[in-house]
């Protein structure tokens, strides 16, 4: 393993980009020249050379202090339309396969793709695998859809995915014969890390068989958590949604005598959606997230720290993230795993409402609590029309880089950029909240609570 030395302000995690090949594969040589080149004077500035990049870090005293060790700074590769293509235009069939659980977004990224492949590239073949990774099975009898336009249109105002999905793994041989007798070129795989993963078993299989398929992964995660991503689909409409559930819980905590109300949000491993909902209602009293610690009891714990916010103030909301305090709600040595392979969560929100009642009647105090866990109901929400424009944006890159005839990536967004993560790379680890850095002291500030309870 090459050593890096240290650099200042450089993050643990981020060490691997100067171990890891950056390179995305390629099915074979460019052949075919883009349809797109045929109108200058929209497309010719914005094609995007083979050797162009995108550094991993833009600021200015990091690259240098990266340099003046002698080492390149890392960079991906660029997004977005290429001169010359791999898949002749009007002869290439996809295929879209949305796995795990429901994100705003979904039908929009899919309504981006089959109408990026009509209208841009003259691809008439653009199917819909029915219940994710399981419709790739012959035997299970699913239906295959042929996407067109007309079917498409105005499916990014619904939630969830009107082509189905599913969790678990499949047969990676009894997927790629599927593909293979669909006559299937690229496949786009919608989903978060476990898919892309099981996107990884479907590349080494095609690998196996000499295939020219090509694989494109669109990162689908509620939580934000996908590494080297600055910013996923759906995450936006997630935490705008919250707010309106924050709202309700600050309504009910403040018209009562020492009301107190709980908002239950996603975030396994990750508390973006709690950290972002808490700054934007600017109504949160204590947020709770995977990535910190505290302690429930003692003298500055959190059950002492609400009775003293309660002390002052008479009212309290607090945002917990479902990832929050597993330990005193999950038996270590006794963890379930989910059909993604997601361990699973005990359940923190109504832990803490318990505890909290329990304290504060031996405290004699007179209280109320209200309860909400909105997830559900976030989860299947149509997108805002921001995360709309975004999931566009998602889908025209994919197609690009599919037809392109790359492979083994999935697009991300990174430094203001588009860009192509190496598909092992973008799921090695889950990114996570900095608790030292400026997002979670943003929270600090604002709500006020103790930076260690």
């Amino acid at each position: 393993m090459v050593e890096i030395p240290i650099i200042k302000g450089l993050k643990e995690e981020d060490y691997e980009l100067f171990r890891h090949d950056m390179e995305i594969k390629k099915l074979g040589a460019q052949n075919f020249m883009s349809p797109l080149t045929s109108n200058k004077k929209i497309y010719e500035s914005q094609m995007i050379p083979e050797d162009e990049r995108v550094l991993a870090f833009i600021d200015k005293s990091m690259v240098e202090s990266i340099q003046s060790q002698g080492l390149k700074v890392p960079s991906f590769e660029k997004a977005g339309p290429r001169t010359k293509l791999f898949f002749e235009p009007g002869e290439t069939t996809s295929a879209i396969v949305t796995c795990g659980g429901i994100c705003p977004g979904l039908n929009a990224v899919i309504r981006g793709i089959v109408v990026m492949n009509y209208y841009r590239y003259n691809n008439q073949r653009t199917l819909g695998i029915n219940y994710g990774y399981a419709g790739l099975v012959k035997e299970l009898g699913y239906e295959i859809k042929h996407l067109t336009p007309a079917m498409v249109e105005n499916k990014q105002l619904q939630g969830g995915t009107f082509i189905g999905t599913s969790r678990g793994n499949q047969d990676a041989e009894k997927m790629v014969d599927r593909l293979d007798e669909l006559g299937v070129n690229i496949l786009y795989t919608i989903g978060g890390d476990g898919t892309q993963r099981g996107a990884i078993s479907l590349i080494n299989e095609i690998e196996k068989r000499n295939l020219k398929i090509s694989v494109i992964g669109i990162p689908k995660t509620i939580d934000n958590d996908i590494n080297y991503i600055e910013r996923s689909f759906g995450t936006e409409t997630a935490f705008s949604e919250a707010c309106e559930s924050i709202n309700s819980a600050y309504t009910e905590a403040t018209s009562i005598h020492n009301g107190i109300g709980i908002v239950k949000l996603m975030g396994r491993e990750s508390g973006f959606i709690a950290a972002n909902a808490t700054l934007a209602t600017n109504q949160v009293d204590f947020c709770l997230i995977p990535e910190m610690d505290f302690r429930m009891t003692g003298e500055g714990g959190f059950l002492d720290s609400v009775e003293k916010r309660l002390r002052r103030k008479k009212f309290c909301v607090i945002v917990v993230a479902e990832g929050a305090g597993q330990e005193y709600v999950r038996d270590p040595e006794k963890i379930e795993y989910d059909a993604s392979g997601n361990a699973k969560l005990g359940d923190i929100g109504i832990f803490i409402k318990d505890k909290i009642k329990s304290y504060l009647k031996a405290k004699g105090m007179l209280f109320g609590i209200k309860y909400i866990d909105p997830s559900y109901i976030i989860r299947s929400c149509p997108p805002t029309p921001n995360d709309s424009i975004f999931c566009s944006q998602l889908a025209q890159m994919a197609v690009h880089a599919g037809m392109s005839g790359r492979t083994g990536m999935v697009v991300g967004y990174l430094n203001g950029q588009f860009i192509h993560i190496p598909m092992d790379l973008a799921t090695s680890k889950r990114k996570k909240i900095d608790i030292n850095g400026p997002l979670w002291l943003s929270v600090l500030e604002e709500t006020g609570q103790p930076p260690v309870m």
